[in-house]
């Protein structure tokens, strides 16, 4: 029996189909599996009796934030870009199309998940800015609104057609509309909720408070660093298609290498960027800092991917690698504001940068086909009105819940760590020696900031 006699050779477009799709489910999965990363990069940033409050944030995170998604939140993104896009939508088309698509649309749900998993992406950055002091109801909360409106809205301007997308606005996988948009949200949070008992003194100084586990940290980067291959790669990818002929051929796999090309760059320069200039500030080479650059020369290289020339990954890298420390310092120093995790230099910065770095290495600015204005307006906009939206937004939900009282656990809940008074865990039982003096309690006179609680002999 020939191959060509085989029921599976009658249907190319549906092996097409089918194929195409299955490529889309493994970086969705590849891409949900990020999460993993960002339980153990905030869990290893935060003192021990922290660490159960953070993982259970990411875990709700993504319960609570999939099903509103789900339920509110895509819809919202479509009718969004709809309105401010010109074409119009209906309300009810909108909703259904997710809930009950019509038959013939066999990727509706497929496309559902993918999305979801970049909003559920956006949403948990933001918990490593507010760590340590918000309570888990005020997080939660806010988890709800943002993936029913706030980053819905975003996606709605950009990616589903809105007048930021028609005006040109790129950003291939969300190093601005997701990246950016986190970063943005968790510093306002921040800032909001003030900073965690000890990290500054009255006269402004900064006393750092380690987290408890580089080595969670550490591990949390590098199972990010290959999620984002689903995050990048995965946007770029169609392994196969259909021509006019009804021959099956390879996607463009050209256009995916570069995107595998410079995601990699853009990665490994984030990491020497930051390395450099810790060096160059202390003259020691922070381990956090060299991790948290690698994720901002991801970032930094998420939103222009697949239409820049190779050098300007290693450039864009670097470059936001090396604000890393900068940025966080201004924050720390200058701002007094306590973003525990780094997610707005980061996220917020480094996506920013990103983004608006893409008119000076876009592959259609090299070739001649677009001038640098014409992409570098769209840019800046697009920045301007994400950002604007975004703090917005953030702002007027977290003073909401603050004026209710709901924002922040208590002093006496804070020394007591939100394992205990959230939870009502310990994560280390065996780590702390009896009754131990909570870290919150106060610098001790050697001046050191204890991590784990325990009680010296």
């Amino acid at each position: 029996m020939s191959l060509a006699s085989l029921p599976l050779q009658t249907g190319m477009d549906a092996i097409v189909t089918g194929v195409n799709l299955v490529w889309v489910l493994t970086v969705t999965f590849l891409i949900f599996f990020m999460h993993a990363g960002f339980a153990m990069l905030e869990a290893g940033q935060v003192r021990s009796k922290n660490v159960a409050n953070q993982l259970t944030k990411n875990l709700l995170t993504w319960s609570v934030g999939v099903i509103v998604f789900f339920l509110v939140g895509a819809a919202v993104s479509t009718i969004v870009g709809g309105l401010t896009g010109g074409g119009g939508v209906s309300i009810t088309e909108a909703f259904m199309a997710i809930y009950a698509p019509d038959a013939a649309s066999v990727t509706a749900w497929t496309d559902w998940l993918f999305g979801a998993v970049f909003a559920m992406t956006a949403a948990t950055i933001v918990s490593g800015a507010v760590a340590g002091r918000a309570k888990l109801r005020a997080y939660i909360s806010y988890t709800i609104l943002l993936a029913a409106v706030i980053y819905p809205v975003v996606v709605g301007f950009t990616w589903a057609g809105g007048f930021l997308g028609a005006m040109g606005f790129h950003d291939f996988a969300g190093g601005m509309i997701v990246h950016g948009m986190g970063g943005l949200a968790g510093l306002t949070a921040a800032w909001i909720i003030g900073p965690r008992m000890d990290r500054f003194n009255a006269d402004g100084s900064v006393n750092v408070i380690p987290g408890h586990s580089l080595s969670f940290a550490v591990l949390g980067t590098l199972i990010l660093a290959f999620g984002w291959y689903g995050f990048n790669v995965g946007t770029a990818a169609a392994p196969l298609a259909l021509n006019d002929a009804g021959e099956v051929t390879l996607g463009s796999f050209a256009y995916v290498g570069r995107v595998a090309l410079v995601t990699t760059l853009g990665m490994a320069a984030g990491a020497i960027g930051a390395a450099a200039v810790a060096m160059q500030k202390t003259g020691k080479v922070d381990t956090l800092y060299v991790a948290n650059g690698l994720l901002a020369g991801l970032v930094g290289i998420t939103s222009i991917a697949d239409a820049i020339v190779w050098p300007g990954a290693i450039v864009v890298g670097l470059l936001a690698g090396a604000q890393l420390p900068i940025v966080f310092g201004f924050i720390e120093k200058r701002l007094h504001i306590d973003d525990v995790c780094a997610v707005f230099p980061v996220h917020g910065s480094a996506g920013i940068l990103g983004a608006l770095m893409f008119p000076f290495f876009a592959t259609s600015f090299w070739n001649g086909s677009a001038s640098f204005v014409s992409l570098a307006i769209p840019q800046v906009v697009g920045v301007a009105v994400i950002a604007l939206w975004t703090f917005g937004a953030t702002y007027v939900v977290f003073r909401g819940i603050q004026a209710t009282g709901e924002l922040r656990v208590s002093a006496e809940h804070e020394r007591e760590g939100l394992d205990t008074s959230e939870h009502g865990v310990d994560t280390y039982p065996e780590f702390g020696k009896p009754e131990p003096v909570t870290d919150g309690a106060g610098v001790p006179v050697d001046g050191t900031v204890r991590t784990d609680g325990g009680k010296d002999e």
